[in-house]
Formats: C-alpha cells, sequence, structure tokens
C-alpha cells in the first residue's frame, strides 16, 4: 500500500514534468513494494520499472531506458507499454532492429497499435536496407580473402560463377576457365 501511495506522488511529478523527482519516486515505490511471491506483486514492480523506463526515455538516457523496460518485461513478458518505451529507446539508440522486433511484438499482442504499426512501417525499409549493405560488405571480404588464396594458384574469384537457386535461395558454384 506505502508503495502504491509513492508511485501515485511519482505520477504527479511526472505531470508536472520533474522527470527527476518522478523516477526517484518510482524508484523508492519499487524499493517499498514487496518480493514478486504474488502475481500482483509481480504486476506493481513491472508497472514500477515501465514508470521508470518512461522517465528515463523523457530524460533522453535511453540505455537506462532499455534497462528499465526490460526488467518490466521479465517480470510481465507481455507488458505492451513497457515494450513500446523499449522500442522507442532502441531507435533512438539506433538500434533498429532491435526497435523492429519489439515493435513486432507489440502487434503480435495487440494488432490494433497504430503507433506501433506506424513505426514499424517506417522502420522495416531502413533496416532491410541496412541489412543489404551489410550483405554486400560481408560478400566484398569474402570476395577479397577469396582471391588472396586463390592468388596463390594463379586463379581469382572471377574465375567461378555463382548461380542463386530461386526456388531455396542456395547457390551452386562453378568454375570456368
Amino acid at each position: 500500500l506505502e508503495a502504491e501511495v509513492i508511485k501515485a506522488r511519482g505520477n504527479e511529478e511526472y505531470k508536472r514534468g520533474d522527470y527527476n523527482a518522478a523516477l526517484e519516486s518510482y524508484s523508492n515505490a519499487l524499493a517499498a513494494a514487496p518480493g514478486v511471491e504474488h502475481e500482483e506483486a509481480k504486476e506493481a514492480r513491472a508497472i514500477y520499472h515501465a514508470n521508470r523506463a518512461m522517465c528515463h526515455l523523457q530524460l533522453k538516457d535511453y540505455d537506462a531506458c532499455v534497462k528499465e523496460s526490460t526488467a518490466a518485461m521479465d517480470l510481465k513478458p507481455d507488458y505492451l507499454k513497457a515494450i513500446m518505451r523499449r522500442a522507442q529507446a532502441w531507435e533512438k539508440l539506433d538500434k533498429l532492429e532491435e526497435a523492429l522486433g519489439d515493435l513486432k511484438k507489440v502487434l503480435e499482442l495487440d494488432s490494433t497499435n497504430a503507433q506501433a504499426r506506424s513505426a514499424a512501417r517506417r522502420l522495416e525499409p531502413i533496416v532491410e536496407e541496412r541489412r543489404e549493405k551489410l550483405k554486400e560488405e560481408m560478400l566484398g571480404k569474402l570476395k577479397d580473402l577469396g582471391n588472396s588464396v586463390l592468388g596463390h594458384f594463379g586463379m581469382s574469384i572471377d574465375n567461378f560463377k555463382a548461380v542463386k537457386d530461386p526456388n531455396t535461395g542456395s547457390y551452386s558454384i562453378s568454375y570456368q576457365s
């Protein structure tokens, strides 16, 4: 009960925009809250962690927001607010794959979540572009490595042809002299 009173004070501080004071109140609520033996205690602790995450997000401490959101999700895995806050923090940290993963998790739990849908739609092409760029970089490095090895035998990667199987996505490689 004491923890809920402290949380209510934190909510008021948050509404006033005093995020540091709210963060401290939510921390005190967490300290005053019972352990996780009962389901309702677990849920209350998850809320305090998620509220701390919300403060960290406002204070632009995105690493701390990820940490607190994750702590909330450990206690309550389907906690939409915590997942959404972590997605926002991941995006601010430029960890777009992680952000997109969390957004997809939100949409699995609530397919009508417009904020998650909009953010996922915005991030998907960027993430895909980054994957393609990474793939090209890796292929370039593999080609350089292959050429350095094959050079000892008077050959290069250009002596080989790779053909992608459209059905399986795998490649077959043949030698061309």
